[in-house]
């Protein structure tokens, strides 16, 4: 009889040895039909043909931790919805000093509640590359000297994608690099007529470049951010303003940045405090009698408290407070996100 597996030699080995006891002695086999020491260590010895579960173990475990990217998995769904709200007040001092004296004295406030309700949708293109689509819907009410209601639109809409270059390691920062183009699918501020409605959108085609970069320190996490914006042109404009007709519109480029970290107070609950400025170059207004208008420079800073609660081991529910720290910021933020992952 043969046997192809050491398992089968060891077993007809023993079943032969508890046999012999009970059988009559015989006598013993010549020298020359005993098997050889190398031919026995060579039945034993691992074949080609089984399998070594120690061996595939080990092969899956280094690829996985070759392959340890933070973004979504290739192949899987991520859908997340945002609600946002966001207050802004302000009070405008109107003076005529025309005659050397202030003959016209007025305060005028300007109040603003929007609330953004975001729906995104991340695929992951590969392990370390995912792709992105975001939906915003705008309702924005305003309260201010030329028009009092309520405004609903879509926002902007944008693609984007997020780039990993090297795999997370506990001991290294984590690099991340972002791409974004926003569409002008809101309602355009340099469409809207004085008095009739409100902005939902920029009115502008956008394309957002950005590095991210984290770090894990137990049990504190540790992140910042840079991107920078490029917002297109926009020409053959129709829009009154004061005695003038507003023809072109040259967005300047926006630089922000951003940095802060989380803490893990328990397995379930994170809090998280932030920064984020951004800096915008002054906007070139073109009046259809080819005058030429450049707008100042603005400044928006808000400093976040946030809190996370782990729902599930892929679902954790994010809330956070923005304080407005300059007088171009929104005075009051308030945002409340929960992912979906399919």
């Amino acid at each position: 009889m043969k046997f192809s597996h050491p398992f089968c030699l060891i077993a007809a080995a023993l079943s032969f040895s508890l046999h012999a006891q009970e059988a009559p002695p015989v006598a013993a086999p010549s020298t020359s039909m005993q098997p050889s020491e190398a031919a026995v260590r060579n039945a034993l010895s691992r074949q080609d043909t089984d399998v070594d579960p120690s061996g595939d173990l080990l092969s899956k475990t280094l690829t996985a931790v070759d392959k340890d990217y933070t973004l979504i998995k290739s192949g899987k769904f991520q859908v997340t919805y945002d609600l946002n709200y966001s207050y802004i007040g302000q009070e405008k001092i109107n003076t005529d000093l025309s005659s050397g004296s202030a003959t016209l004295f007025s305060i005028e406030n300007d109040n603003s509640h929007t609330i953004t309700n975001t729906f995104s949708l991340d695929y992951g293109l590969l392990n370390n590359l995912t792709g992105n689509l975001t939906l915003p819907l705008v309702s924005k009410y305003s309260e201010n000297a030329t028009f009092n209601g309520v405004s609903n639109s879509f926002g902007d809409i944008s693609l984007g994608a997020r780039y990993q270059p090297f795999e997370a390691q506990r001991d290294r920062p984590s690099l991340t690099f972002t791409g974004r183009i926003g569409l002008p699918t809101g309602t355009s501020p340099f469409k809207v007529i004085a008095g009739s409605g409100l902005a939902t959108g920029s009115g502008v085609t956008s394309l957002t470049g950005g590095l991210n970069v984290n770090q894990i320190v137990d049990p504190v996490a540790l992140f910042g951010s840079f991107n920078m914006t490029y917002s297109m042109p926009v020409k053959g404009l129709d829009q009154v303003l004061d005695s003038s007709v507003l023809w072109q519109v040259r967005p300047g480029l926006t630089v922000g940045f951003g940095a802060g970290f989380a803490y893990a107070l328990s397995y379930m609950i994170t809090t998280s405090i932030s920064f984020q400025e951004s800096i915008s170059a002054g906007s070139r207004l073109t009046f259809a009698n080819d005058t030429t208008a450049l707008t100042s420079t603005q400044t928006a800073a808000v400093l976040s408290l946030g809190m996370g609660y782990r729902l599930s081991p892929k679902t954790t529910v994010n809330t956070s407070i923005g304080i407005g720290l300059t007088a171009n910021s929104p005075n009051i933020s308030i945002d409340f996100t929960v992912p979906f992952s399919m």
